[in-house]
């Protein structure tokens, strides 16, 4: 793209195509002659074949010189989608996604989110945060953001699942990260908001399942210390991965150190992979992910 029509570009209204579909001869050409047809201009194009599911995926950024709504590109784009059995969407790029996070008594991920967002670092509007404990509600309000207590017990799990989904809804949320909230979901709630759950957690399961993971790691002389972000399944903690995080450790460190470096690894893992999701760079593979970072 030339000079001037970056400065074009930047003036008009901004787009994102996402999708993914069976992988078949013309699939770059329906959508650039597309985009062509209707007056816009692509700013950056990302796709990948998958040659082992015999799927395409597909980003596209683009621009739209003349006056035109989301609503009728989506109108427009719909007959092509069909066509190809694309699972797809047209989003603006310039649109924040709106988010919920959820924290229990560990808020390193939860501040370092907080302050992301507050700085411009995170394409994100954080709607609400949620917890099953009070301790960060204090630091949730310097940020005049809402904070619900939502306590969790083995008798009310399931009323505090049906108070999240009714948040998600009031709020137009499209993403829930789970920033160390330390309670198992329910199947059924997984599967309502598949696709829209990120949760971290430190790379040492499932070696090092249970309390005090990085004291076990310690114990075992450990040389990497590890995070992984990913988003949630019914599985525990088996879910498609978006990214991880390392970072080398001596053997001269103590449990108290490689705690401290995880939770610097989690913060990078999952500020990553919450970025991506929100500039909608993540597509989902099956048990795996394509993501166009």
């Amino acid at each position: 793209m030339s000079e001037q029509s970056s400065r074009a570009a930047a003036r008009a209204d901004q787009y994102i195509l996402t999708l993914s579909c069976p992988d078949k001869q013309g699939i770059v050409h329906a959508v650039s002659s597309y985009l062509f047809m209707t007056g816009c201009n692509i700013v950056d194009s990302q796709q990948f074949g998958d040659h082992d599911t015999g799927l395409f995926f597909m980003r596209v950024h683009f621009s739209a010189e003349a006056p035109v709504t989301v609503d009728k590109l989506r109108a427009s784009f719909a007959a092509i989608g069909d066509s190809f059995q694309m699972d797809w969407q047209i989003n603006r790029a310039d649109e924040k996604m709106r988010v919920i996070l959820m924290v229990s008594k560990f808020g390193h991920c939860l501040n370092d989110l907080l302050f992301r967002a507050r700085t411009g670092a995170l394409p994100v509007e954080i709607a609400a945060v949620v917890s099953n404990h009070t301790d960060f509600a204090e630091l949730v309000g310097s940020y005049n953001i809402p904070f619900h207590h939502v306590p969790v017990t083995k008798d009310t799990k399931h009323e505090a699942e049906a108070r999240l989904l009714e948040l998600v809804r009031e709020g137009d949320v499209e993403l829930v990260v789970l920033a160390r909230y330390m309670q198992v979901l329910s199947d059924d709630l997984c599967k309502q908001l598949s696709g829209r759950i990120i949760n971290i957690h430190h790379s040492f399961l499932p070696s090092f399942k249970g309390a005090k993971p990085y004291h076990q790691a310690h114990t075992r002389g450990v040389k990497l210390i590890g995070a992984t972000a990913h988003y949630v399944t019914a599985d525990l903690d088996e879910g498609p991965i978006i990214e991880q995080e390392v970072e080398r450790v001596g053997h001269d460190v103590t449990p108290d150190q490689l705690v401290a470096v995880g939770r610097d690894v989690e913060c990078q893992a999952l500020a990553r992979a919450v970025k991506w999701h929100a500039e909608r760079r993540i597509l989902l593979n099956g048990r795996r992910t394509v993501v166009f970072a």
